[in-house]
């Protein structure tokens, strides 16, 4: 198993207790009142941990790891750009987590100008690791 592969799955790994501890810290106030406005906020962060950071890294380690080989001198494709591709996501992920609650509850500061970046590390990870899968992709051919 390529080390960038056990990089995604671990992270997964990660995100899948995070997400879930947020989740139940998500239906506290269903329960028990009253809470502070930064559990209240959470709600985003949970959909966010689990679909970006269970779902996403796990679908992207697996195909790294398991799609078709690319040639015999780069079987995986570009492993440097899948590498950017780890980093970027989970960075843009952090700063998502953070500053999306601190944003609900003090909005207009700078907490909401951190969603822009936190968005743009999530969409130049996704481009990488697409550009670096899209040529592994292969049909067969017909007979």
């Amino acid at each position: 198993m390529p080390q960038v592969t056990r990089w995604f799955l671990r992270m997964a790994l990660v995100y899948l207790l995070i997400s879930l501890l947020v989740g139940v810290l998500v239906v506290v106030p269903d329960v028990m009142a009253p809470v502070p406005p930064l559990v209240a906020a959470l709600a985003p962060v949970y959909f966010h941990a689990f679909m970006v950071g269970w779902v996403t890294q796990m679908i992207f380690g697996v195909a790294f790891w398991m799609f078709p080989k690319a040639s015999r001198e780069q079987p995986r494709g570009n492993e440097r750009l899948v590498r950017w591709s780890f980093w970027l996501l989970n960075v843009g992920l952090a700063l998502r987590v953070v500053a999306e609650p601190l944003n609900s509850v003090r909005p207009g500061g700078v907490w909401g100008w951190l969603l822009v970046p936190s968005a743009l590390f999530q969409w130049a990870a996704a481009l990488a690791f697409a550009g670096n899968i899209w040529g592994r992709v292969k049909g067969k051919m017909a007979l």
